[in-house]
C-alpha cells in the first residue's frame, strides 16, 4: 500500500531556504541602494576651485538661446575657468628660491612689467627649489595658470607649505627654481 506524502514535511525543509534567500536578497538590493547613493553623491561633488565658474556658465548658456553648434562651444568654453581679476588687480608675492642674490627684485621686476601688482619680495625657506614655481590661493587657479603662462612656468598648483595669512593679500606666489 502507498502511504500519501506530508507536505507539511516537504514544506518545512524548503521555507528555510526561501526565507534565507529572501534575507540576502534584501540585504544585497539594501547595499546596492547605498553604494548608488554615495557614488552619485561622489559623482556630483562639485569643483571646489571654481564654484562661481559653474553659476555664471549656467546662467550664460541658460539666457541666451543658441543653436547647438554654439552651444556645444560654450560647453567646451566652460571647461577652461575664465580668469576674473584682471592682471593689474593680482597681486603677486616673489620668493627667491634658488640662492642667487638679486633673483627675487629680477623677477618681480619682470613680473611687474607683465601688468601684475607687487607683493613681497623676498627671499624662500630655502635655497634647493630646483625649477620655478607658481602657486595660488584657492578660488584663484585661473589667475595663477594665467601667471604662469605669461612667465613661462610650467609648473602650477594650490597654496602648499604657505598659509593664506602669510601672503600678506597676495592672490598668488612666484618661487624661483635654479
Amino acid at each position: 500500500m502507498d502511504h500519501p506524502l506530508r507536505l507539511d514535511r516537504v514544506e518545512l525543509a524548503v521555507r528555510p531556504w526561501r526565507t534565507a534567500t529572501v534575507a540576502v536578497a534584501l540585504v544585497a538590493a539594501a547595499e546596492l541602494v547605498a553604494l548608488l547613493v554615495i557614488g552619485g553623491a561622489w559623482l556630483a561633488k562639485p569643483d571646489p576651485s571654481a564654484p562661481a565658474v559653474r553659476a555664471k556658465t549656467t546662467k550664460a548658456v541658460a539666457s541666451t538661446p543658441a543653436p547647438r553648434a554654439a552651444q556645444a562651444k560654450v560647453a567646451t568654453r566652460a571647461k577652461v575657468a575664465p580668469v576674473d581679476l584682471p592682471r593689474r588687480n593680482v597681486k603677486v608675492v616673489v620668493l627667491n628660491g634658488n640662492g642667487r642674490q638679486g633673483a627675487a627684485a629680477a623677477a618681480a621686476s619682470r613680473v611687474s612689467r607683465r601688468g601684475y601688482r607687487i607683493g613681497v619680495v623676498a627671499n624662500a625657506p630655502s635655497h634647493d627649489y630646483p625649477r620655478s614655481i607658481v602657486m595660488y590661493r584657492s578660488g584663484f587657479a585661473a589667475e595663477g595658470r594665467r601667471l604662469a603662462r605669461d612667465l613661462g612656468v610650467p609648473i602650477v598648483s594650490p597654496l602648499d607649505g604657505l598659509r593664506p595669512g602669510q601672503l600678506g593679500g597676495a592672490h598668488a606666489v612666484l618661487i624661483l627654481g635654479t
